[in-house]
């Protein structure tokens, strides 16, 4: 019997969780382009093109930025596995769920870690976390930028300096905040970071941006094992350990990137596609021009949640430019807002985790929803439905006091 199922065909929402998000139309373009081989001239140039735009990106001159064929995740993995041996000491200073991952990868590699623990709805001071670095001394520190659990934004302005004094090299997870807020990785002396698409980048999850100093890329080369199917002739290993994964071993995928070009594994064509034509985005609009259309945007949907009486979440100083943690409140179910929210108006808000999880609500506003029209639709339809479910709000009108932002 034929099985009864008809083409993709989404129903339309508006993304406006914590990620992912809406990709912009001119991604979904560059993404219906004709597939080419991997080593066509034509394709390679388009590799090259999107290593020149990722330094613009991650504000750098790394020569090794690149993109991973995998989601964010995969792109943090690659990075720990290629940098971690078993027992290396690993510092992470974890404010949410997504220091804990990197918590939980490092010590899967056998890592000996050690994890600073912050209440989530704040971040680190600088001092915390030198004296930290100066009692563990660690071959690697691991940290986020923004935490979408907690929609912090750690400041990282003197981590990677207090790490380079103290003979560390620093990891960043700067999947959520990149593009969105400030992530200047040659000024603040950044080892190692990755993204992802899906957040303020403006693309879907699939391709994970990152760049690597010098002395990164070293340290990943000296553990330089080609698999035997490929090896060139008189081929000479790297000194150190084997990285314990072959897809995510950097030093082939460098290979792969760099002009050797390496065979090792089939580029995927459309998401380079996809994450080359964010990347033109950004740059066409500006980086800092970008970040400060984020910020806009969170000043607007911080008005409109106070105008309704909202209580919200977090250490607001350092609260990242692109979501926004709001209490559910008391009188209503935080779920059957949420699904009201999205049956009803087609827009989704985001839940959390862990200690949050039923507390609050993470509302974004990134990428190519970070517009004004969207972010006046989520406020309109969330008065609507909170009011539909008896939740006791301010007179105050949400919409109107967005609006008050935008004209100033």
């Amino acid at each position: 019997m034929p099985l009864p199922f008809d083409e993709i065909n989404p129903p339309p929402r508006l993304l406006m969780g914590p990620g992912p998000i809406n990709a912009d139309p001119r991604v979904h373009r560059a993404m219906s382009a004709a597939l080419l081989g991997q080593f066509d001239p034509a394709f390679t140039e388009y590799m090259n093109e999107a290593m020149a735009l990722y330094r613009e990106v991650f504000e750098t001159k790394n020569k090794w930025t690149f993109l991973i064929d995998t989601t964010s995740r995969g792109a943090i993995e690659a990075v720990l596995c290629s940098l971690i041996e078993k027992g290396d000491r690993v510092l992470v200073p974890s404010f949410g769920r997504f220091g804990l991952l990197l918590e939980e990868i490092s010590s899967r590699l056998g890592a000996e870690v050690k994890v600073l623990h912050r209440e989530w709805g704040t971040v680190f001071p600088p001092e915390e976390i030198e004296e930290a670095v100066k009692a563990f001394q660690p071959k690697i520190v691991a940290i986020c930028q923004g935490d979408t659990s907690t929609t912090m934004n750690q400041p990282l302005e003197e981590v990677g300096k207090i790490a380079k004094a103290h003979g560390a090299v620093t990891y960043v997870d700067a999947t959520a905040s990149i593009a969105g807020n400030r992530l200047a990785v040659d000024e603040w002396e950044l080892d190692s970071v990755t993204a992802g698409l899906q957040k303020c980048i403006g693309g879907p999850s699939g391709s994970g941006p990152i760049t690597l100093n010098d002395k990164v890329a070293a340290m990943i080369k000296d553990r330089w094992h080609v698999e035997k199917g490929i090896q060139p002739a008189g081929f000479t290993p790297g000194t150190r350990s084997r990285i314990t994964s072959n897809y995510l071993d950097l030093a082939q995928i460098m290979a792969y990137w760099s002009e050797q070009r390496l065979n090792h594994h089939t580029e995927a064509t459309t998401m380079l596609y996809g994450a080359r034509e964010c990347a033109r985005i950004l740059y066409k609009e500006g980086l800092l021009n970008g970040i400060a259309r984020h910020k806009l945007g969170s000043d607007a949907m911080v008005a409109g949640l106070q105008a309704m009486g909202l209580k919200l979440f977090g250490d607001l100083a350092h609260k990242m430019n692109n979501v926004t943690g709001v209490y559910i409140p008391a009188e209503v179910n935080g779920d059957a807002v949420r699904a009201d929210m999205l049956n009803r108006f087609g827009i989704e808000i985001g839940t959390s985790f862990g200690p949050l999880h039923g507390k609050i609500w993470r509302i974004g506003n990134m990428g190519y929803n970070c517009r004004e029209p969207f972010i006046l639709q989520t406020l309109g339809a969330l008065q609507s439905v909170l009011l539909r479910h008896g939740a006791k709000l301010s007179a105050a009108d949400p919409v109107d006091a967005a609006m008050d932002v935008y004209d100033r």
